[in-house]
């Protein structure tokens, strides 16, 4: 479970964070998720200099609103680490929002990394714990803890497998006897799909839409079930620069969704394709589970079994997975 650089504990962590591209909670041992906002810094450019002026949930009405002496930053791209200072900043928020800005010592957590991700990455990630406050920390790979958080039995000599769908990367991971038999990322999730809809929308229809419209487009996607629904747009028409409305069918996103889930499908079928027959067979038994927030875990699900020909389970509150995993093994160990 820990092929990462870790501290080791004289004492089990009373924090887990599932520190996500999206959104970043902290749990708390006994009491569960008691931080959940978005995974956003706000800077002001000053003499050169970047000067934090907000972080977590203040910065959400902030984006693509700004003035041009300002800038929103996301700590992680595609699941991974991009900017250090950011990571610090944000963690560095919501230590001081759960444990108070007069704690006492270095609270050691136990953080959620994804399972491809490098040795340079997982340092940079601690850098920015140690940044921030935190004390000994132990890295988790996040497919083990959607698993466990999925309530997958991945401790029985049979498989099951998970597939994570963040907002910045999805991962595929098959288990067995407490041990991850094959796995494979895909550096790309539910942010990507935002991306995919937006130049949709541009190339097709000369229409321009912001990163919240887009979020918005996309969950009404997932609502809307019947073919000949139809959705209202919000943004600007390049034909004219002015602002604008598109009503559209929601058909008309069915080929974009297909694109992007079919990417995770490749990724599951060739997972399969590595394990044993044995292994393989297991999974007809209704052991793969798909998580994920928004409308991730339902089309995942569709297009696993499309392709992989295996039935596909959605997780209870499939977006709290990994959180609820990273809980779960937290309390595990001994206090």
């Amino acid at each position: 479970m820990m092929n990462f650089p870790s501290f080791g504990f004289r004492r089990g962590p009373d924090l887990a964070i599932d520190l996500g591209t999206a959104n970043m909670r902290i749990m708390v041992r006994g009491e569960g998720v008691v931080f959940d906002e978005p995974s956003l810094c706000y800077y002001e450019k000053t003499a050169g200099q970047m000067k934090l002026i907000a972080a977590g949930r203040n910065v959400l009405a902030m984006v693509d609103r700004v003035p041009g002496t300002h800038v929103v930053r996301r700590p992680l791209a595609r699941g991974v680490l991009q900017d250090i200072d950011a990571a610090a900043a944000l963690l560095a928020h919501g230590l001081s929002s759960v444990v108070g800005r007069k704690r006492r010592g270095r609270p050691p957590a136990m953080i959620g990394i994804p399972a491809d991700a490098t040795k340079a990455e997982a340092n940079a990630l601690l850098a920015a714990a140690d940044d921030a406050g935190f004390g000994r920390i132990e890295l988790v790979r996040e497919p083990f803890a959607a698993a466990i958080g999925a309530d997958l039995p991945v401790r029985e000599a049979r498989a099951s497998m998970i597939v994570e769908c963040g907002a910045g990367t999805t991962e595929v991971a098959v288990f067995s006897i407490d041990g991850q038999c094959r796995s494979r990322s895909v550096r790309l999730g539910g942010l990507g799909l935002d991306e995919a809809i937006t130049e949709h929308l541009h190339l097709r229809h000369h229409f321009l839409i912001g990163r919240i419209t887009a979020e918005t487009l996309k969950k009404h996607l997932a609502a809307e079930g019947a073919e000949d629904a139809e959705v209202e747009i919000r943004g600007r028409s390049l034909h004219n620069g002015l602002p604008g409305t598109l009503t559209l069918p929601v058909s008309e996103f069915h080929p974009v969704l297909q694109r992007h889930f079919g990417r995770f499908a490749d990724a599951a079928r060739l997972v399969v394709g590595e394990i044993s027959p044995d292994l393989a067979a297991d999974l007809l038994s209704e052991r793969v589970v798909a998580t994920g927030g928004g409308i991730c875990a339902r089309f995942l699900a569709e297009a696993i079994t499309a392709e992989c020909g295996v039935p596909v389970t959605i997780a209870n509150d499939p977006s709290g997975c990994v959180s609820r995993g990273l809980m779960r093994l937290m309390e595990e160990r001994t206090a």
